[in-house]
């Protein structure tokens, strides 16, 4: 039995499909299938039921695989040690975000991350919260950019910053000429309104219910949207409202003359985020790093976060 073998079982158990893990591994599908054969063999025991449309695992098997996972992670914090030892600001981080904060954080930070760490190989990853959570403690990432709070043990949390909502409207809703458009209004504006939200899974969706259900607002019936794009392009066509997160309504992104931006006064409507990765990852030294580096975005979009809220809004 070798670490490649598990590797082969644990790509087998997350595709459930001897050709998908086979290119998730970068070997032929026969070498796969032979490779656990003899495992299997070298065992004694079955770990695969091999049907038809679809392969499952024996419970030997699926205890096996949760087994393997941590093995394969240890092995990597060893190489992970390795590696910090020959250059402590080097190797391949695989660093994730969820979808409403990776292209608008991203591309403030990844150029002055290849300027300070050019001997880094960043592998940038966007999935929702809950994938990438998961994804974090199997070892398939490094690191994450997330939004606290996250309720999960064995993992470190290195406050980055606070970043503010914004309340989007069209452009002659009564919310848009009341007052100064650049004058911040009370958060009880959203008193009895329904809001367009993203669907479920994604962050956002809890962290403006949260400020929904603060403040007296509502979830627009019949309506969820899949992006942040889609929540934008809804506004402007006239259809509702939503909340936006600040990094997505400043450059790059461009403004629309169909939406009218109104800013929060006191207490604003907020996201604490964070950077988190494995208490025992050998990287961490460098994530901090790299922590510093993703706090440096442009004065004025966030807001700093010495010391992380309780919850995620507020």
């Amino acid at each position: 039995m070798n670490l490649r073998d598990l590797e082969y079982l644990v790509a087998l158990a997350e595709h459930r499909h001897f050709g998908r893990a086979a290119n998730a591994c970068l070997v032929s599908q026969p070498t796969l299938s032979t490779q656990l054969k003899k495992l299997e063999s070298h065992l004694g025991v079955p770990l695969i039921e091999r049907g038809p449309r679809q392969v499952l695992l024996t419970s030997a098997g699926e205890q096996i695989v949760s087994r393997a996972r941590a093995i394969l992670i240890e092995a990597d914090g060893i190489r992970g040690i390795a590696r910090q030892a020959r250059d402590p600001r080097a190797g391949t981080v695989r660093l994730g975000a969820f979808p409403t904060l990776a292209p608008y954080l991203f591309p403030h930070v990844v150029p002055a991350l290849h300027t300070e760490l050019p001997d880094l190989e960043l592998l940038l990853v966007e999935e929702k919260t809950d994938d990438l959570l998961v994804a974090l403690t199997d070892g398939r990432l490094d690191a994450a950019v997330l939004a606290l709070p996250i309720e999960l043990d064995g993992l470190h949390r290195e406050p980055l910053f606070r970043e503010d909502f914004v309340l989007a409207v069209p452009a002659g809703h009564r919310l848009a000429v009341a007052g100064a458009a650049d004058e911040p209004v009370p958060a009880t504006v959203l008193a009895g309104e329904p809001l367009l939200l993203l669907a479920d899974g994604h962050c956002l969706r809890a962290q403006a219910l949260s400020v929904c259900q603060q403040f007296g607002g509502s979830e627009r019936a019949g309506f969820r949207a899949t992006s942040l794009e889609t929540l934008r392009m809804m506004v402007a066509a006239g259809v509702g409202i939503t909340l936006l997160p600040e990094l997505a309504v400043r450059a790059p992104v461009a403004a629309s003359e169909a939406i009218v931006l109104r800013r929060f006064r006191d207490p604003v409507p907020h996201r604490d985020i964070a950077l988190v990765w494995r208490r025992t990852s050998s990287f961490a030294p460098l994530l901090s790093d790299v922590a510093t580096i993703l706090r440096r975005l442009p004065a004025g979009y966030v807001r700093p976060l010495v010391t992380p809220s309780p919850s995620s809004t507020s």
